[in-house]
Protein backbone atom coordinates (compact mmCIF):
# COMPACT_ATOMS: atom_id res chain seq x y z
CA UNK A 1 0.00 0.00 0.00
CA UNK A 2 1.15 3.35 -1.01
CA UNK A 3 1.60 5.87 2.16
CA UNK A 4 1.13 8.95 -0.37
CA UNK A 5 -0.20 9.44 -4.23
CA UNK A 6 -0.69 11.57 -6.55
CA UNK A 7 -4.09 13.85 -5.92
CA UNK A 8 -5.47 11.94 -8.77
CA UNK A 9 -5.35 8.46 -7.85
CA UNK A 10 -7.29 9.62 -4.60
CA UNK A 11 -9.83 9.90 -6.66
CA UNK A 12 -10.90 6.46 -5.75
CA UNK A 13 -10.29 7.22 -2.14
CA UNK A 14 -12.78 10.23 -2.39
CA UNK A 15 -15.46 8.24 -3.69
CA UNK A 16 -14.86 5.35 -1.15
CA UNK A 17 -15.20 7.91 1.47
CA UNK A 18 -19.02 8.74 -0.30
CA UNK A 19 -19.94 5.26 -0.83
CA UNK A 20 -19.34 4.76 3.27
CA UNK A 21 -20.89 8.39 4.32
CA UNK A 22 -23.50 6.33 5.96
CA UNK A 23 -21.27 4.39 7.84
CA UNK A 24 -19.43 7.32 8.81
CA UNK A 25 -22.15 9.18 10.60
CA UNK A 26 -23.11 5.78 12.27
CA UNK A 27 -19.45 6.26 13.91
CA UNK A 28 -19.55 9.56 14.57
CA UNK A 29 -17.24 12.15 13.34
CA UNK A 30 -14.09 14.26 15.44
CA UNK A 31 -14.59 17.87 16.14
CA UNK A 32 -12.44 19.59 13.41
CA UNK A 33 -11.89 23.16 13.21
CA UNK A 34 -10.12 24.70 10.04
CA UNK A 35 -7.05 27.06 10.79
CA UNK A 36 -5.28 27.35 7.64
CA UNK A 37 -5.72 26.82 4.03
CA UNK A 38 -4.27 26.42 0.62
CA UNK A 39 -1.49 23.50 1.26
CA UNK A 40 -2.33 20.75 -1.24
CA UNK A 41 -0.27 18.07 -0.76
CA UNK A 42 0.60 18.35 2.95
CA UNK A 43 2.78 16.37 4.23
CA UNK A 44 4.21 18.07 7.42
CA UNK A 45 2.83 20.07 10.53
CA UNK A 46 5.58 21.73 12.72
CA UNK A 47 5.58 24.53 14.87
CA UNK A 48 8.02 26.76 15.72
CA UNK A 49 10.11 26.74 18.97
CA UNK A 50 9.09 30.16 21.06
CA UNK A 51 6.65 31.39 18.35
CA UNK A 52 3.65 29.18 19.05
CA UNK A 53 1.74 30.83 16.70
CA UNK A 54 3.41 30.44 13.73
CA UNK A 55 2.65 26.98 12.04
CA UNK A 56 5.25 25.53 9.33
CA UNK A 57 3.42 23.58 6.72
CA UNK A 58 4.87 21.46 4.41
CA UNK A 59 4.17 20.43 0.91
CA UNK A 60 5.35 16.91 -1.06
CA UNK A 61 6.22 19.82 -3.94
CA UNK A 62 8.75 21.15 -2.41
CA UNK A 63 7.35 24.25 -0.43
CA UNK A 64 7.51 24.78 2.84
CA UNK A 65 5.35 27.75 4.25
CA UNK A 66 4.90 29.51 7.67
CA UNK A 67 1.24 30.53 8.47
CA UNK A 68 0.54 32.80 10.89
CA UNK A 69 -2.59 31.41 13.42
CA UNK A 70 -3.49 34.74 14.47
CA UNK A 71 -3.59 36.92 11.76
CA UNK A 72 -3.82 34.78 8.95
CA UNK A 73 -0.63 35.85 7.28
CA UNK A 74 1.46 33.73 5.44
CA UNK A 75 4.85 33.43 3.73
CA UNK A 76 7.44 30.82 2.24
CA UNK A 77 10.70 29.66 4.34
CA UNK A 78 11.82 27.03 1.71
CA UNK A 79 11.35 25.68 -1.91
CA UNK A 80 13.17 22.79 -2.84
CA UNK A 81 13.38 21.39 -6.73
CA UNK A 82 12.57 17.68 -5.39
CA UNK A 83 11.21 14.90 -7.28
CA UNK A 84 7.45 14.45 -6.08
CA UNK A 85 6.07 11.33 -7.31
CA UNK A 86 4.28 8.58 -6.37
CA UNK A 87 5.73 8.88 -2.09
CA UNK A 88 8.44 11.47 -3.01
CA UNK A 89 8.97 15.14 -2.37
CA UNK A 90 9.61 16.99 0.81
CA UNK A 91 8.93 14.92 3.49
CA UNK A 92 9.67 16.05 7.08
CA UNK A 93 11.13 18.65 9.22
CA UNK A 94 12.68 18.85 12.95
CA UNK A 95 13.69 21.92 15.19
CA UNK A 96 17.31 21.55 16.46
CA UNK A 97 16.87 21.16 20.75
CA UNK A 98 18.80 24.56 20.65
CA UNK A 99 16.53 26.45 17.73
CA UNK A 100 16.53 29.22 19.79
CA UNK A 101 19.85 29.67 19.88
CA UNK A 102 21.66 28.01 16.20
CA UNK A 103 18.39 28.68 14.19
CA UNK A 104 19.07 25.70 12.49
CA UNK A 105 16.15 23.35 11.23
CA UNK A 106 16.30 19.54 9.26
CA UNK A 107 14.78 18.77 6.54
CA UNK A 108 13.96 15.36 4.43
CA UNK A 109 13.56 15.47 0.85
CA UNK A 110 14.15 13.15 -2.16
CA UNK A 111 15.79 14.99 -5.46
CA UNK A 112 16.50 13.27 -9.00
CA UNK A 113 20.12 11.50 -9.49
CA UNK A 114 21.48 9.37 -12.18
CA UNK A 115 18.29 8.37 -13.42
CA UNK A 116 16.74 7.68 -9.80
CA UNK A 117 16.27 9.34 -6.79
CA UNK A 118 17.83 10.08 -3.21
CA UNK A 119 16.58 10.90 -0.08
CA UNK A 120 18.37 13.76 1.56
CA UNK A 121 19.29 14.45 5.18
CA UNK A 122 20.02 18.11 4.99
CA UNK A 123 20.51 21.05 7.65
CA UNK A 124 19.33 24.50 6.99
CA UNK A 125 19.66 27.80 9.02
CA UNK A 126 16.58 30.00 9.63
CA UNK A 127 17.34 33.78 9.91
CA UNK A 128 15.78 35.28 12.94
CA UNK A 129 12.86 37.37 12.99
CA UNK A 130 8.83 37.20 12.97
CA UNK A 131 7.52 36.00 10.46
CA UNK A 132 10.54 33.45 8.97
CA UNK A 133 12.86 34.37 6.37
CA UNK A 134 13.79 31.67 3.60
CA UNK A 135 16.33 29.01 4.81
CA UNK A 136 19.86 29.33 3.39
CA UNK A 137 23.09 27.21 4.18
CA UNK A 138 22.58 23.80 3.34
CA UNK A 139 24.60 21.10 4.73
CA UNK A 140 24.09 17.87 3.63
CA UNK A 141 24.29 15.47 6.02
CA UNK A 142 22.72 11.68 4.23
CA UNK A 143 22.47 10.64 1.09
CA UNK A 144 20.61 7.42 0.37
CA UNK A 145 19.82 6.02 -2.80
CA UNK A 146 15.70 4.92 -3.54
CA UNK A 147 15.36 2.18 -5.50
CA UNK A 148 11.65 2.58 -5.86
CA UNK A 149 9.97 5.40 -6.16
CA UNK A 150 7.58 4.22 -2.42
CA UNK A 151 8.36 3.30 0.83
CA UNK A 152 10.46 6.46 1.49
CA UNK A 153 9.39 7.63 5.17
CA UNK A 154 10.25 11.21 5.74
CA UNK A 155 10.00 12.20 9.34
CA UNK A 156 12.84 13.63 11.38
CA UNK A 157 12.65 13.74 15.07
CA UNK A 158 14.79 15.31 17.60
CA UNK A 159 14.90 12.10 21.10
CA UNK A 160 15.21 13.61 24.31
CA UNK A 161 18.92 12.71 24.44
CA UNK A 162 19.62 15.26 22.07
CA UNK A 163 20.32 13.39 18.69
CA UNK A 164 18.54 12.98 15.83
CA UNK A 165 16.05 9.82 14.66
CA UNK A 166 15.70 9.46 10.66
CA UNK A 167 13.24 6.53 9.68
CA UNK A 168 14.08 5.36 6.22
CA UNK A 169 11.71 2.71 4.62
CA UNK A 170 12.60 -0.81 3.22
CA UNK A 171 13.23 1.06 -0.22
CA UNK A 172 9.87 0.44 -1.90
CA UNK A 173 8.07 -2.03 -4.42
CA UNK A 174 6.10 -4.85 -2.74
CA UNK A 175 7.25 -6.99 0.13
CA UNK A 176 10.72 -5.99 0.64
CA UNK A 177 11.79 -8.16 -2.26
CA UNK A 178 15.44 -7.47 -1.94
CA UNK A 179 15.14 -7.88 2.25
CA UNK A 180 16.83 -4.63 2.86
CA UNK A 181 15.03 -4.25 6.18
CA UNK A 182 16.36 -7.30 7.62
CA UNK A 183 20.19 -6.31 5.63
CA UNK A 184 22.12 -4.43 8.44
CA UNK A 185 24.54 -3.09 5.69
CA UNK A 186 22.08 -0.30 4.64
CA UNK A 187 19.89 2.16 6.04
CA UNK A 188 16.57 1.45 4.44
CA UNK A 189 13.88 0.01 6.69
CA UNK A 190 16.19 0.82 9.65
CA UNK A 191 16.07 3.55 12.09
CA UNK A 192 18.62 5.98 12.73
CA UNK A 193 20.52 7.86 15.49
CA UNK A 194 22.84 10.83 14.72
CA UNK A 195 24.47 13.26 16.32
CA UNK A 196 24.38 16.51 14.46
CA UNK A 197 26.48 18.56 16.57
CA UNK A 198 29.81 16.79 15.99
CA UNK A 199 31.47 15.38 12.86
CA UNK A 200 33.48 11.79 12.78
CA UNK A 201 35.17 9.44 10.93
CA UNK A 202 34.80 11.58 7.65
CA UNK A 203 31.09 12.07 8.01
CA UNK A 204 28.92 15.24 8.84
CA UNK A 205 27.62 13.63 11.83
CA UNK A 206 28.94 11.72 14.67
CA UNK A 207 27.45 7.93 15.60
CA UNK A 208 26.61 8.28 19.30
CA UNK A 209 29.11 5.72 21.14
CA UNK A 210 26.03 3.98 22.92
CA UNK A 211 24.14 3.20 19.78
CA UNK A 212 23.78 -0.33 19.79
CA UNK A 213 25.53 -1.52 17.26
CA UNK A 214 27.76 -0.09 17.29
CA UNK A 215 31.16 -2.30 16.90
CA UNK A 216 29.30 -5.44 15.44
CA UNK A 217 30.21 -6.79 12.49
CA UNK A 218 27.88 -6.25 9.62
CA UNK A 219 26.33 -3.58 11.00
CA UNK A 220 25.97 0.06 10.00
CA UNK A 221 26.59 1.94 13.36
CA UNK A 222 24.21 4.49 12.95
CA UNK A 223 21.30 1.83 12.84
CA UNK A 224 19.07 2.17 16.28
CA UNK A 225 16.56 -0.36 15.08
CA UNK A 226 15.62 -2.37 12.26
CA UNK A 227 12.73 -4.36 10.66
CA UNK A 228 11.21 -1.94 9.34
CA UNK A 229 8.74 -1.25 6.78
CA UNK A 230 7.13 2.47 6.13
CA UNK A 231 7.80 4.46 9.69
CA UNK A 232 6.12 7.08 7.82
CA UNK A 233 5.07 8.90 10.93
CA UNK A 234 6.38 8.96 14.58
CA UNK A 235 6.91 10.72 17.69
CA UNK A 236 8.40 10.84 21.50
CA UNK A 237 5.61 9.98 24.27
CA UNK A 238 5.83 12.12 27.60
CA UNK A 239 8.45 9.53 29.32
CA UNK A 240 10.70 9.28 26.23
CA UNK A 241 9.89 6.23 24.69
CA UNK A 242 9.76 6.31 20.81
CA UNK A 243 6.34 5.60 19.01
CA UNK A 244 6.46 4.14 15.76
CA UNK A 245 3.55 4.02 13.30
CA UNK A 246 4.69 1.73 10.50
CA UNK A 247 2.98 1.27 7.41
CA UNK A 248 1.75 -2.21 6.15
CA UNK A 249 2.10 -4.21 3.23
CA UNK A 250 -1.11 -6.20 2.46
CA UNK A 251 -3.11 -6.91 5.74
CA UNK A 252 -2.46 -5.42 9.03
CA UNK A 253 -0.87 -1.68 9.68
CA UNK A 254 1.03 -1.40 13.36
CA UNK A 255 2.02 0.57 16.26
CA UNK A 256 5.36 -0.14 17.54
CA UNK A 257 7.18 1.26 20.91
CA UNK A 258 10.86 0.82 19.76
CA UNK A 259 13.77 0.76 21.82
CA UNK A 260 17.44 0.06 20.75
CA UNK A 261 18.48 -3.07 18.80
CA UNK A 262 15.17 -3.25 17.90
CA UNK A 263 14.46 -5.97 15.33
CA UNK A 264 10.40 -5.09 14.47
CA UNK A 265 10.11 -7.85 11.79
CA UNK A 266 9.65 -6.50 8.89
CA UNK A 267 9.73 -8.52 6.23
CA UNK A 268 9.52 -11.84 8.07
CA UNK A 269 6.28 -10.66 10.13
CA UNK A 270 3.51 -8.05 9.56
CA UNK A 271 1.78 -6.68 12.58
CA UNK A 272 1.53 -10.23 14.49
CA UNK A 273 1.51 -12.45 11.57
CA UNK A 274 3.80 -14.20 9.80
CA UNK A 275 4.47 -12.37 6.15
CA UNK A 276 7.46 -14.30 4.31
CA UNK A 277 6.83 -17.44 4.81
CA UNK A 278 2.75 -17.19 5.66
CA UNK A 279 2.99 -19.15 8.13
CA UNK A 280 5.92 -20.91 10.72
CA UNK A 281 7.67 -17.85 10.29
CA UNK A 282 10.71 -17.74 12.87
CA UNK A 283 10.26 -15.18 15.12
CA UNK A 284 12.45 -15.61 18.01
CA UNK A 285 14.18 -12.00 18.18
CA UNK A 286 11.94 -10.24 17.26
CA UNK A 287 9.79 -7.18 18.96
CA UNK A 288 5.92 -7.42 17.83
CA UNK A 289 3.94 -4.17 18.15
CA UNK A 290 1.47 -2.96 20.62
CA UNK A 291 -1.53 -2.34 18.16
CA UNK A 292 -2.51 -3.86 15.16
CA UNK A 293 -5.66 -2.62 12.68
CA UNK A 294 -6.24 -4.97 9.46
CA UNK A 295 -7.60 -3.59 6.18
CA UNK A 296 -11.08 -3.80 6.88
CA UNK A 297 -10.67 -1.24 9.07
CA UNK A 298 -7.91 1.07 7.06
CA UNK A 299 -5.19 0.47 4.56
CA UNK A 300 -2.14 3.22 5.58
CA UNK A 301 -1.56 4.47 8.93
CA UNK A 302 -0.78 7.81 9.99
CA UNK A 303 1.01 8.18 13.23
CA UNK A 304 0.44 11.17 15.75
CA UNK A 305 1.03 12.03 18.77
CA UNK A 306 0.34 11.24 22.52
CA UNK A 307 -2.22 13.65 23.81
CA UNK A 308 -1.43 16.21 26.38
CA UNK A 309 -3.93 19.41 25.33
CA UNK A 310 -6.57 20.44 27.31
CA UNK A 311 -9.28 20.82 24.86
CA UNK A 312 -10.54 16.65 25.11
CA UNK A 313 -9.86 15.43 28.60
CA UNK A 314 -10.58 12.00 27.12
CA UNK A 315 -7.89 12.16 25.56
CA UNK A 316 -5.24 13.01 27.61
CA UNK A 317 -2.52 10.76 27.82
CA UNK A 318 -3.47 8.84 24.93
CA UNK A 319 -1.67 8.54 21.88
CA UNK A 320 -3.92 9.19 18.98
CA UNK A 321 -3.63 8.39 14.90
CA UNK A 322 -5.99 8.01 11.90
CA UNK A 323 -6.03 6.34 8.52
CA UNK A 324 -4.70 7.88 5.66
CA UNK A 325 -7.44 5.92 3.42
CA UNK A 326 -10.79 5.27 5.54
CA UNK A 327 -10.12 8.67 7.62
CA UNK A 328 -11.31 6.54 11.20
CA UNK A 329 -9.22 7.95 14.58
CA UNK A 330 -8.35 5.70 17.14
CA UNK A 331 -6.44 6.12 20.50
CA UNK A 332 -4.57 3.98 22.68
CA UNK A 333 -2.77 3.85 26.12
CA UNK A 334 0.80 3.29 25.65
CA UNK A 335 1.43 0.51 27.94
CA UNK A 336 4.39 0.39 31.09
CA UNK A 337 5.85 -2.84 29.27
CA UNK A 338 5.33 -3.40 25.55
CA UNK A 339 2.11 -5.95 26.04
CA UNK A 340 -0.66 -5.62 23.29
CA UNK A 341 -3.18 -2.90 23.50
CA UNK A 342 -6.64 -2.13 22.51
CA UNK A 343 -8.52 1.04 20.87
CA UNK A 344 -10.62 3.16 21.22
CA UNK A 345 -12.38 4.15 17.80
CA UNK A 346 -13.35 8.34 17.88
CA UNK A 347 -14.99 7.89 14.36
CA UNK A 348 -14.06 9.12 10.79
CA UNK A 349 -12.41 12.31 9.96
CA UNK A 350 -14.05 12.63 6.18
CA UNK A 351 -10.63 13.93 5.27
CA UNK A 352 -7.47 12.79 3.88
CA UNK A 353 -4.99 12.86 6.68
CA UNK A 354 -1.33 12.44 6.15
CA UNK A 355 0.64 14.07 9.38
CA UNK A 356 -0.12 15.57 12.62
CA UNK A 357 0.90 18.56 14.02
CA UNK A 358 1.29 18.96 18.21
CA UNK A 359 1.13 22.89 19.28
CA UNK A 360 3.26 24.56 22.80
CA UNK A 361 -0.06 23.39 24.87
CA UNK A 362 -0.38 19.76 23.11
CA UNK A 363 -3.56 20.41 20.82
CA UNK A 364 -3.29 18.48 17.90
CA UNK A 365 -3.58 19.47 14.49
CA UNK A 366 -4.37 17.51 11.25
CA UNK A 367 -3.16 18.60 7.74
CA UNK A 368 -5.72 17.34 4.88
CA UNK A 369 -3.61 16.21 1.73
CA UNK A 370 -6.59 16.04 -0.23
CA UNK A 371 -7.78 19.91 0.47
CA UNK A 372 -4.44 20.88 1.84
CA UNK A 373 -6.45 22.63 4.75
CA UNK A 374 -4.73 22.30 8.18
CA UNK A 375 -7.77 21.23 11.06
CA UNK A 376 -7.32 21.55 15.00
CA UNK A 377 -9.14 18.30 16.94
CA UNK A 378 -11.64 20.09 19.33
CA UNK A 379 -13.93 17.24 20.42
CA UNK A 380 -14.55 13.74 19.96
CA UNK A 381 -17.87 11.67 19.34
Amino acid sequence: MRRLVPLALLLPVFALAACQSSDASAEGAPRLTSVASGFPKITDLQFVPGQPHLLLVLQQTGEGSWVDLQSGKKGRFLELPVSSRSELGLLGLAFHPRFAENRKIYVDYTVPSDGGNVSRISEFTLPAGDPLGKAGGERILITQPQPYSNHNAGQLQFGPDGFLYVGFGDGGSAGDPQKRAQNPGTFLGKMLRIDVDRAGEGKPYAVPPDNPFVGREGFLPEIWALGLRNPWRYSFDPKGRLVVADVGQNRWEEIDLVQGGDNLGWNITEGFHCYQPESGCKQEGLVPPIFEYGHDLGQSITGGYVYTGARIPALRGRYVFTDFVSGRLWSIPLPKARERVAAQLHGRTGRVVATFGRDAAGELYLGDYGSGEVYRLDGIP
